[in-house]
């Protein structure tokens, strides 16, 4: 019995390190821990969350991204403006040479979807495709997880260090939303 639990045990191990912390790589650009918080039920927008690692020696650009989870996928800042949070939709990111773009909910870039197929639901799972300037096309997979999860995947995680988008955490409790394209 025991022999068998130990058996079971890595693989039971791996596939939980798996939820918590997925990457992927394209040329010079490590991807890291593509992921989603759950939406409401009736809630048609929802937004993506990476980060990105150019271990290159040049800047690359990321310009677009798709989903058929949703009607359509865009690349958006938000920023606070005294207690008023203001998104745009971005045309593109740069990721310069040795620095780590993170992508987290309140501040920064994030991957804004719009027209949601079906709701967001923990543990669901869906692809994204990165375009890059330079190192082309990426499709990654995105995982549905709670914040608590995150949070637990962020302690155990290096790369949010030298973060250069990314920031504050969650906005003020009663923060003005203001979106703008």
């Amino acid at each position: 019995m025991i022999s068998r639990i130990l058996c079971v045990l890595p693989a039971l191990l791996l596939s939980t390190t798996l939820v918590f912390a997925h990457s992927f790589q394209v040329g010079d650009l490590k991807i890291g821990h593509p992921y989603a918080l759950p939406s409401i039920a009736q809630q048609l927008t929802g937004a993506a969350y990476l980060s990105i690692e150019n271990t290159g020696q040049s800047a690359d650009r990321l310009l677009s991204v798709s989903t058929q989870a949703a009607r359509s996928a865009t690349l958006h800042t938000m920023t606070m403006d005294g207690n008023i949070m203001r998104m745009r939709e971005a045309d593109a990111m740069t990721i310069k040479p040795g620095a780590t773009v993170v992508m987290k909910p309140g501040m920064g870039f994030h991957i804004m979807l719009t027209g949601l197929k079906s709701p967001l639901k923990v543990g669901d799972r869906f692809p994204i495709t990165l375009t890059f300037e330079k190192n082309g096309k990426l499709e990654v997979t995105v995982v549905v997880q709670d914040k608590e999860a995150r949070s637990a995947a962020a302690s155990g995680s290096a790369s949010a260090s030298g973060s250069t988008a990314g920031g504050a955490s969650e906005p003020a409790p009663g923060a003005a939303h203001q979106h703008q394209h």
